[in-house]
């Protein structure tokens, strides 16, 4: 009967076994097929990327600083207009040398651009009509204003404004405001002050920001640099250093809020280089409820333990705060690693991809050790502990230097990483990367393709070159199938990049007032624009369909003043 007895519970034994091997088989299939892939898409893209910015007219503008080294592309005459020769001295001067590019995602090809002024560590924000205004920089571009204007014909390049900024903004921030195509940048190295651009008057100056100051480490390189900033749908601006954060009112120049200093210690801004995104705005609560997140950065003491050969490993907490009501609070949770220089890119989905860096050390020059390869998805609405996923992996480090942006077609471009001074290709652990690539999500394969809106067009209405706040807008698209019960529509706002930065960066559901589809798969769509400038500040956004989690190939659309 023992024996028996014994057969029968190693049967039983058996069979949760194969049915748990079973189990993991599919997960891990599943969880393979869910995990992106990469792309090479240039092996050497001349310049690296420690700036970049899509435009709307699918090139992105990339760009370097000009004092790094002679990159690929050679100019025949210096920026103050003297003749590059074939001099020892000139083929190794960095001026006789184009530090920015423009890449034409549909060609895959590069057309050297000409800077005049340094822009390292500089900010940037698009105008309404799609003109980069980028701002600051390093040495004689600290308090430069440069202009680059996106044209079909590819003959355009960066115009440099006569007037000056009034401080030097080296890490400084900057962000789009609701009114007038005015910028505010904020801060920079030893510069606790904040101004608008354009001036409104000759004799306007910058405005001190005491915030600045008390955030400010002056033994950890600042640790307030490049500060996160996030317009509220209140018309505020929500301000992040260190690891506090404020509700600012520019317009009275007072701080509105305070809100709680965020948990676990270390620092979030740079030189520590976490990364900041406000999650997608929904039209279901009329855009009122504004939630920031906070990922990464490094540990107390470690840009000086860095600088004297010791590498502490970087944070793995996120914070999620929802800035608007009356009720502030830090909602924390662990990241799968460690890690710092990362950045946060909104997807279509709404889903935030936290992509580069590393896991010990600080930004700077030779201050980080342990690349992130594994790029980690989060997914803001599931219950906590199920919310991040880990993805495939990269064999590129990109880590100090390197950015990140999303494409039109899905793709996330990812460029740069250079942890020294100059260019440095051989004979060190972390060579400055020229290489280009894209990271895939897993629902831009080919086999998702049936599920995708396709032919995805936008009507403005007759004579109009955008679309009005509140007004309505039609789009159409073709689904071969009966659209899914959840059909979402996201604009997004595509950022400046760099510094772990994406300023600027956006985005919103729309609301559809109506969704009718015809026997031969034509979907009629009327969507509803955003109701004001303070909830989408006006300038072109990326329109998406999603079908059951699967998006179309996005497309422009500007939203406009009445």
């Amino acid at each position: 009967m023992a024996d028996k007895n014994g057969l029968l519970v190693s049967i039983k034994f058996m069979s949760v076994a194969l049915l748990w091997l079973l189990q993991c088989f599919q997960y891990g299939m599943a969880g393979g097929d869910r995990k992106g892939r990469w792309v090479l898409l240039l092996n050497n893209m001349g310049v690296v990327g420690v700036h970049m910015a899509l435009t709307h007219h699918n090139t992105v503008i990339i760009f370097d600083q000009t004092g790094v080294g002679p990159s690929r592309y050679r100019l025949r005459r210096r920026y103050n207009g003297t003749r590059c020769r074939d001099t020892r001295d000139d083929l190794t001067d960095s001026t006789c040398y184009a530090h920015s590019i423009e890449y034409d995602i549909s060609s895959n090809r590069i057309r050297p651009l000409e800077l005049y002024t340094d822009p390292w560590c500089s900010s940037g924000s698009f105008l309404s009509n799609g003109t980069l205004l980028q701002l600051g920089g390093f040495e004689k571009g600290s308090r430069r204003i440069r202009y680059f204007r996106p044209c079909g014909d590819r003959e355009c390049d960066w115009k440099q404004s006569k007037r000056l900024l009034s401080d030097e903004r080296w890490y400084a921030s900057s962000l789009l405001l609701p009114e007038n195509d005015r910028v505010i940048v904020v801060g920079g190295r030893r510069e606790f002050s904040y101004e608008f651009v354009p001036k409104i008057s000759s004799d306007e100056k910058s405005f001190g920001l005491p915030f600045l100051h008390r955030t400010y480490d002056r033994n950890a390189g600042g640790n307030n640099l490049y500060p996160f900033l996030h317009l509220s749908s209140d018309g505020n601006l929500f301000i992040f250093a260190n690891q506090d954060s404020i509700l600012f009112s520019y317009k009275r120049n007072r701080v509105i809020k305070t809100f709680p200093r965020i948990p676990g210690g270390g620092s979030r801004n740079y030189p520590s280089s976490g990364s900041s995104v406000i999650l997608p705005l929904d039209y279901k609560n009329r855009f009122l409820r504004v939630e920031v997140m906070v990922c990464g950065g490094a540990a107390s003491g470690a840009y000086r333990a860095a600088r004297q050969g010791r590498f502490l490993k970087g944070l793995r907490s996120c914070g999620r705060m929802v800035i608007t009501g009356d009720t502030h609070k830090w909602r924390m949770e662990n990241m799968p690693g460690h890690r710092l220089l990362n950045d946060m890119v909104i997807l279509p989905t709404g889903h935030i991809l936290i992509i580069n860096g590393a896991k010990r050390g600080a930004a700077g020059y030779n201050n980080a050790r342990n690349a992130s390869l594994q790029p980690y998805l989060y997914k803001p609405k599931k219950s906590l502990g199920r919310r991040f996923t880990v993805l495939k992996s990269t064999k590129i480090a990109r880590m100090y230097h390197s950015s990140a942006i999303l494409l039109p077609n899905g793709r996330v471009l990812i460029g740069g990483s250079n942890t020294h001074n100059r260019y440095a290709l051989r004979n060190v652990a972390y060579p400055t990367e020229l290489r280009l690539q894209a990271f895939v999500p897993h629902y831009m394969d080919r086999k998702y393709h049936k599920f995708r809106p396709s032919n995805f067009t936008v009507q403005y209405g007759h004579g109009h070159n955008g679309i009005k706040y509140g007004e309505e807008f039609h789009v159409q698209f073709h689904l071969g199938r009966r659209p899914n019960k959840d059909v979402d529509f996201t604009a997004y706002a595509p950022p400046f990049t760099t510094h772990s930065m994406s300023m600027n960066q956006r985005m919103l559901k729309l609301r559809s007032k109506s969704m009718v589809r015809a026997k031969s798969g034509l979907v009629n769509v009327v969507l509803e624009a955003p109701p004001s400038p303070r909830v989408a500040p006006p300038g072109y956004y990326l329109l998406t369909v999603v079908n059951g989690g699967i998006p179309s190939i996005s497309k422009w659309v500007r939203f406009i003043y009445a």
